[in-house]
């Protein structure tokens, strides 16, 4: 992972987004409607060509939902190529047996996201394999505090990654409905996983605007 220390150079457009987000009032909401986590969801959906999108406020939350959006969990075993020492404890700790074994299909491929690769975001995906189902992408190097999504085209993954989560989709639509809409879904155990709208918000204006930071 990159060293999250932002430079000068991105002072400007940092103050920007920040100022952008704090002037609107955006700390934290579970509102069914809440805006800027779908906007994220949305931006990250365009820039990796991929149809789901799941946000988290940590990269472990968002590789625990890579794998059990796969039905990866205690005793199966997973294959992450050249995992560091965080992903190996974190796998371990989930009671997942990481392998090398060429037969077990690669369970995701992950890119972390800082200032200075912003503006060849698209061309750093395009150059990862394709053949996991899931991308993880990190944005805690940004600065906005930890920050993590998956992105993927099953839509079940995407259901069982937002069923991980306390306050995911399908929670918002029970608080609010009072009908459980997908019960199979549940997982045994769910975990505090919710992104901040307002470190949505900062990663979405971010993205926004990346293309814009040489013009500034």
């Amino acid at each position: 992972m990159k060293n999250a220390q932002i430079s000068k150079s991105h002072f400007f457009s940092l103050s920007f987004v920040l100022s952008r987000v704090l002037t609107s009032g955006v700390i934290m909401s579970i509102e069914k409607n809440e805006s800027e986590l779908k906007g994220l969801e949305k931006s990250i959906s365009k820039i990796t060509g991929k149809k789901h999108v799941s946000l988290f406020n940590s990269y472990t939350g968002a590789v625990h939902a890579a794998l059990w959006g796969q039905d990866i969990g205690h005793g199966s075993a997973a294959r992450i190529e050249d995992a560091s020492e965080q992903e190996r404890k974190f796998i371990r700790w989930l009671g997942v047996e990481r392998t090398d074994q060429t037969s077990v299909p690669v369970s995701f491929e992950r890119i972390a996201v800082g200032w200075d690769d912003l503006n060849d975001l698209e061309a750093r995906i395009s150059s990862l394999s394709g053949s996991a189902p899931v991308l993880v992408l990190d944005f805690t190097p940004l600065g906005f505090g930890p920050a993590a999504a998956i992105a993927a085209n099953d839509a079940l993954i995407w259901k069982k990654a937002e069923r991980l989560k306390i306050f995911g989709a399908f929670d918002l639509q029970t608080m609010w409905t009072q009908e459980e809409s997908e019960p199979e879904l549940q997982p045994a155990v769910q975990f505090n996983y919710r992104l901040s709208p307002l470190v949505a918000a900062c990663v979405k204006l971010t993205l926004l605007r990346r293309n814009r930071a040489n013009e500034d």
